[in-house]
């Protein structure tokens, strides 16, 4: 069916305009959810002009709860938890989300409709006035010696030790304003950011060093922004699937895959990031690790971008079958 068509249909089916899209309130969050609509009106311009759409903004415990790591409260789920019941309770129509943030298995009568064009998945470094010029031939050189690396993520916390293990990790938590602002007063040394984040905030000159994916293995979903929405929602469903970006589909199949089947705790740093090469073909890379660093295994496939999701069952069942039992404990 031609979207316009699909579109149309829409508010005919006992649904009342307008459409109200769930997001987190953070300034990167409004940014994906305006994305978003952006894109969705592009396509269809005559609900721009009917202003068929409202932001609800949705406070999530993982924004409220910010002296915490996020291992101790439950995990990255905490971003997502109460969008999902705002979905499910019909406060909202469909949610906006850093697909990093969500669950591989979502709740039940939840549905991953589309994901969006993934920006740049790298992960980046923003150095405070302690460091030297950066060498990209070594990313980590211009780290001082047993500097304090701002991290509340146990995936970057496990790589960078297992590459400095002279460094320190504290937790640092918040929105990439927070984060820009105690490593310029200070607190930190440095701090991790994504490089996607930086950059849909027009900030990527704040990117000190920017991590080879193969070196810093980025979150799964990193960099993609995923829409959500009742599964019972056949319209809605049929609107999304109509914005879907293919390659961003392909590889976030894989990575959320592989995520499902190290099934591993929020305690347990993980990474996969996959990318289609020029040949179509699909390359895919997982990690595992302890947070201190002292164990760390990674390893890479190549396959047919249709296989996405085998693929990355594939992957990450050899990753745990060759790890220490208690990483998943």
């Amino acid at each position: 069916m031609p979207l316009d068509d699909t579109l149309a249909k829409v508010p005919h089916h006992g649904r009342a305009l307008p459409l109200r899209v769930g997001t987190r309130g953070s300034p990167l969050a409004l940014w994906q959810t305006r994305h978003f609509l952006s894109i969705i009106t592009h396509v269809c311009p005559v609900l721009r002009a009917a202003e068929a759409f409202e932001e609800r903004i949705i406070a999530t415990s993982g924004d409220r709860i910010q002296d915490r790591p996020l291992a101790d409260i439950g995990g990255k789920g905490l971003f997502a938890k109460e969008i999902h019941e705002a979905l499910l309770d019909r406060r909202v129509d469909f949610a906006v989300h850093s697909l990093k943030d969500l669950e591989t298995q979502l709740p039940a009568g939840i549905s991953l409709a589309c994901t969006l064009a993934r920006e740049d998945a790298r992960d980046a470094i923003v150095l405070g006035p302690g460091c030297t010029p950066p060498d990209p031939a070594d990313p980590y050189g211009c780290l001082p010696a047993g500097a304090l690396i701002g991290t509340a993520s146990v995936r970057r916390q496990s790589q960078i030790l297992h590459a400095r293990p002279d460094l320190r990790c504290g937790v640092i938590r918040g929105n990439i304003q927070t984060r820009l602002g105690r490593v310029r007063a200070g607190d930190f040394t440095a701090s991790f950011l994504a490089l996607a984040g930086l950059k849909r905030m027009g900030i990527e000159r704040e990117a000190g060093v920017v991590l080879d994916a193969e070196a810093m293995v980025p979150a799964a979903g990193q960099g993609i922004v995923g829409i959500t929405c009742r599964s019972a929602d056949a319209e809605l469903l049929e609107l999304l699937s109509a914005i879907e970006d293919r390659a961003a589909a392909a590889v976030s199949r894989a990575e959320r895959a592989l995520l499902g089947a190290l099934d591993g705790s929020c305690r347990t740093p993980i990474g996969g990031h996959a990318r289609l090469l020029p040949t179509g073909a699909l390359h895919l890379t997982g990690l595992v690790a302890r947070p201190d660093g002292s164990f760390l295994l990674k390893r890479s496939v190549t396959g047919a971008a249709a296989d996405a999701a085998r693929l990355g069952a594939a992957l990450g069942a050899e990753l745990r079958a060759d790890s220490p039992a208690d990483l998943f404990a």
